[in-house]
C-alpha cells in the first residue's frame, strides 16, 4: 500500500516489492502467484474498512450512507483505488465480496428486487469513484499550482460572451477562493443516496 501510495499502481509489481522488503523475488510467490494477486491482495486491504459495524437496527439508509462514505474517505486516502477496481477480479477477493453482499442485502432491505440492489450498487461505487476523481481542483499538487489551476480556470471563463454563457460567466466568479471538499464530499454523498432513497420502494 506504501509503494502504490507514493508512486501510483504502476510501480506494483512483485519485483518491485522483493526490492523494497529485501527479500527476493521468489519469496514472495509463496503468498501471491503473480501481479493479478499483489493487486487483489492490495484490493482487499482497502476495502476492509468498507462494511462498518453498523448496528442492524439502523435504518437501511444509515448503515448505507456509513459504506460509502467509507468507500469515499478511503478513495480520498488512496485514489488509486477508484482505477484498481475495475481491474480486479472479484472473485479473488474476499473484501469485494463481503463489500458487495452487504451492498445488495441494504438495497434489498429497502426494497429493490435483486437485479436492481446489483445495479444500484455498482451505480454507487463507480459514483463515489467519479466523486473522487472529479474532486475540485483535482488530486495532489500544492496550494500554489491548484491557485494558479483556478486563475486560469477563471480568466478561460471570463473571456466567453457573457450574453451567449451567462451561467458558465457567473460560475466564474466563485473560483477566486479554495473550493470546500467537506463541503463537496458531503453534498456529493447527499445525491447519490437520495437518488436510493427517493426510488426504494421501502422508504
Amino acid at each position: 500500500m506504501q509503494l502504490a501510495d507514493a508512486e501510483g499502481l504502476g510501480a506494483v509489481t512483485i519485483r518491485r516489492l522483493a526490492t523494497e522488503l529485501d527479500v527476493a523475488p521468489t519469496a514472495l510467490y509463496w503468498h501471491v502467484k503473480n501481479k493479478d494477486e499483489l493487486l487483489s491482495a492490495l484490493a482487499d486491504r482497502l476495502l476492509s474498512a468498507l462494511v462498518t459495524d453498523v448496528a442492524p437496527h439502523r435504518p437501511w439508509h444509515q448503515r448505507l450512507r456509513a459504506m460509502i462514505t467509507a468507500l469515499v474517505d478511503q478513495t480520498r486516502a488512496h485514489p488509486y483505488l477508484s482505477a484498481l477496481l475495475p481491474m480486479i477480479d472479484s472473485n479473488m477477493t474476499e473484501e469485494y465480496r463481503r463489500a458487495t453482499d452487504t451492498l445488495i442485502g441494504l438495497l434489498t432491505e429497502a426494497g429493490f428486487t435483486l437485479r436492481q440492489a446489483d445495479q444500484t450498487a455498482t451505480y454507487l461505487v463507480m459514483g463515489a469513484a467519479a466523486m473522487v476523481s472529479c474532486q475540485p481542483g483535482g488530486l495532489g499538487g500544492d496550494e500554489e499550482e491548484a491557485a494558479e489551476l483556478r486563475r486560469q480556470h477563471r480568466l478561460d471563463l471570463e473571456r466567453l460572451p457573457p450574453g451567449r454563457y451567462p451561467h458558465l460567466t457567473a460560475f466564474a466568479t466563485t473560483l477566486t477562493d479554495p473550493p470546500d471538499l467537506d463541503a463537496y464530499y458531503t453534498f456529493g454523498i447527499d445525491l447519490l443516496l437520495s437518488a436510493v432513497k427517493n426510488t426504494a420502494p421501502n422508504r
